[in-house]
Order: C-alpha cells, then sequence, then structure tokens
C-alpha cells in the first residue's frame, strides 16, 4: 500500500512539472512571437524620418509665415498640415537639453545625439506611430525641395537636372497649391495660392532661373546677436557713467585752475 502511495505521489510530481515545462515553454514562445510581430510592425513603417523631418521644417520656415500672416485656415484635406506627419508626436517628444544631450519625453531615457533618440523611438516606442493611415510627410519632399535642405549649408548645389523628375516634382507642387489654397476659396487663398507656386513650384525646372524659397522665410534672432544686445545693454550704464565722472572731474579742474588764476592775481601789488 505504502509502495503504490509512493508511486502515485511520484507521478503526480513529474506530471507536474512538466506541465510548468510546458507553460514556461508555451510563455517564451508567445514572447518571441511578440518579439517578431514588434519588428515586423517597425519595418512596415516606410515613411523616412529625416525627409519627413526636412519637409516639417521646411513647411514651417518658408510656408506658415506667409499662412499665419494671412490669417488662413487650412483645410482639413491639405497634405501640407502639421498632423499629416506621421513622426509628429515623437518630434514634439524630443527635449534638447544641451549640445550633447537628447532626453525622450516618453521615457526620460538620454541620448548623446539626435540620431540615438531617433533609433530609440524607432525600436522603443514604434507602437505609439499609426501608420496604417497612410500620412508620410516624407512623400511631398519632391515638391518642397527637401534635398536642398538637407544639404550642409542649404547651398544650391550644381547637379544634372532631370527633365522627367522635374516635370512629375512640378506637377505634385502645384496639385498642393490646388487643393491646399484654392483660387476661388478667398482672396487670401489665392494669394497664398500664387505665393506658393513662386516660392516652391516655379524653381522645378531645368531651364535655371527661380530658387526655391525665393520669397524668404521665417525671420529667426541670431543668439551671437541676442549676446551682443545683451552686453551692450549691459556696457552702456557704464559707460555713461564712466564719461559723467569724467566730465565732473574735468569740470572740478576748471574750477581749481579759476581759482588758483584769482588768487595769484590778488598777490600782486596794486
Amino acid at each position: 500500500m505504502g509502495t503504490k502511495r509512493a508511486i502515485a505521489w511520484m507521478f503526480l510530481f513529474v506530471s507536474l512539472s512538466h506541465l510548468t515545462q510546458e507553460n514556461q515553454d508555451t510563455e517564451g514562445n508567445a514572447a518571441k512571437r511578440t518579439l517578431v510581430q514588434e519588428e515586423q510592425h517597425a519595418r512596415e513603417v516606410h515613411c523616412s524620418r529625416e525627409r519627413s523631418r526636412a519637409a516639417a521644417k521646411i513647411i514651417e520656415e518658408y510656408l506658415m509665415p506667409f499662412v499665419e500672416r494671412e490669417k488662413y485656415q487650412i483645410s482639413s484635406t491639405c497634405r501640407l498640415r502639421p498632423d499629416f506627419d506621421l513622426f509628429r508626436d515623437q518630434e514634439e517628444n524630443k527635449i534638447h537639453v544641451d549640445v550633447n544631450e537628447w532626453r525622450c519625453g516618453y521615457c526620460k531615457k538620454i541620448f548623446q545625439a539626435e540620431k540615438f533618440l531617433d533609433q530609440h523611438f524607432d525600436n522603443r516606442h514604434y507602437n505609439l506611430l499609426n501608420a496604417s493611415d497612410g500620412k508620410c510627410l516624407a512623400d511631398l519632399c519632391g515638391a518642397l525641395h527637401c534635398d536642398l535642405w538637407l544639404d550642409a549649408n542649404l547651398k544650391f548645389r550644381k547637379t544634372k537636372c532631370n527633365p522627367a523628375a522635374a516635370a512629375r516634382n512640378r506637377h505634385l507642387c502645384e496639385s498642393l497649391a490646388d487643393s491646399c489654397f484654392p483660387v476661388s476659396r478667398s482672396p487670401s487663398a489665392n494669394r497664398l495660392h500664387e505665393l506658393f507656386l513662386r516660392q516652391f513650384c516655379d524653381a522645378h525646372t531645368c531651364s535655371g532661373g527661380s530658387k526655391p524659397f525665393s520669397r524668404g522665410g521665417r525671420k529667426h534672432t541670431s543668439v551671437l546677436y541676442l549676446a551682443f544686445s545683451i552686453l551692450t545693454l549691459m556696457l552702456l550704464p557704464i559707460f555713461y557713467l564712466i564719461v559723467y565722472l569724467q566730465q565732473r572731474e574735468n569740470r572740478k579742474g576748471t574750477q581749481e585752475l579759476k581759482r588758483i588764476s584769482l588768487l595769484g592775481r590778488k598777490a600782486k601789488p596794486s
């Protein structure tokens, strides 16, 4: 009887151990499947973060100042709207603390360069991207001259012009002007339509002439200029104080000379 009981207990222990091992294997496989799905999801995002960022900056720099001046409300169907940027929320959650310090606004991790923070977003916070709706601001780069913006110092590079590519980019550019600033909507829309053509579309040609961003962009205050202005404001009171003290000393010296001169005259015999 005791032997049968021992065998039963042993059989129960082996069964429980086997069941526990199966559960662990199942959990491990589930974790692996989740990881594979995450990697596949990350690969499904067919949109360039760098070019999207360039397009967003171009719109902000060379278009929005004129839109704001006209007090124009861009329609929800316009592809130039900020919410068309797939990476907008992540870009807004970048905290540039210092030259070599970038912080993630989601998890507060710190990185030495923006490119490492971009990689962190791709690896850890890709689930915040909604790639299913097909929004990608980089798709407008042909019309917005992103290659020029991505050049080191925004220099106009002399490259061989492709007439077919220029025609495609011009067509995309003009379609953006028509959809975002329909001329029949209002006088403001008409003016912005014309400006968009001059600012972006006219440069899509192989015949030369017009340059992109010919109407200029948002005015930025230089850090050096700001520092010089602050220093000037600080030094001006000191300068005026020195001038005032110098003039006061000169007046005192003049008065002393007059007094000595008067005393000398009095000392002479009549």
